[in-house]
């Protein structure tokens, strides 16, 4: 069993790309689930489901995509998407954008300014690209930094958090069951443990409040797909149907 993409940091595919959600999309709908890694990649350079002109175009598709997603279902998250893409089609657009955060710093770095925007303002490329500038002044020139203010803002209209084309305004995403279960998975694989799993990177980047996120997990394990007891402040929270048998446990 692959470990889990806890990467935080280690990738950063947004210099180069967005996080392909139409990509991602096409081919999910294209490899069945169970595919192996191998599947994967021969539905990108071989049967170019992607529909991209040139074979480099293709390798360089697959790369990116692999650097975000993983494409491996022995990989503890990619394998959780996998199940939840299937489960809860309205969460797909938030699933990628929360695997997305988990393996690529720099758009990790862009998340306080999207959830901290009030609704209706204004967040444009720049915004973004001095976020990314305060956190990689030294690694990245200022060209670098502007074209990933680009593509990150590209990722949050793609994930329903903006909407615009050349003036993005700040919109509430249509958040569902199935990103909540792996918003509070993925805190959890990181160690994090009860209510505080309403409060991760994750988790404030649903657009949903502490109460909102707690009534969708109780409404999660309501189909099976999460484990939730509550009592007052104290709530466990359990992710047996979706976390491969060694990570069963509960936090």
């Amino acid at each position: 069993m692959a470990s889990a993409s806890m990467v935080l940091g280690g990738l950063a595919t947004h210099a180069s790309r967005t996080m392909m959600l139409a990509e991602l999309s096409l081919l999910l709908e294209a490899v069945p689930a169970g595919s192996s890694s191998n599947d994967y990649a021969r539905a990108v350079t071989d049967d170019n489901v992607l529909l991209k002109a040139a074979s480099s175009t293709r390798k360089k598709t697959l790369r990116h995509l692999r650097e975000l997603y993983a494409l491996d279902e022995r990989d503890v998250t990619f394998g959780i998407l996998r199940k939840l893409w299937e489960y809860d089609p309205p969460s797909r657009p938030l699933l990628a954008l929360l695997m997305a955060i988990t393996r690529d710093g720099l758009l990790r770095t862009t998340v306080p300014v999207i959830v901290e925007a009030p609704f209706g303002d204004a967040v444009d490329a720049g915004r973004l690209s001095e976020a990314v500038g305060a956190a990689f002044s030294t690694r990245l020139t200022s060209d670098v930094r502007a074209k990933v203010g680009r593509n990150t803002a590209s990722s949050w209209t793609q994930s329903g958090h903006l909407k615009g084309r050349a003036k993005k305004v700040r919109v509430r995403a249509g958040v569902s069951a199935g990103a909540v279960v792996f918003a509070l998975i993925l805190g959890h694989l990181h160690g994090v443990r009860g209510l505080p799993l309403y409060d991760t990177v994750w988790s404030r980047s649903l657009d949903a409040s502490g109460n909102e996120i707690d009534a969708l997990a109780f409404a999660a394990s309501q189909r099976g797909w999460m484990e939730y007891r509550r009592m007052g402040e104290v709530a466990e929270f359990g992710f047996s149907k979706l976390l491969p048998r060694r990570d069963e446990y509960r936090g």
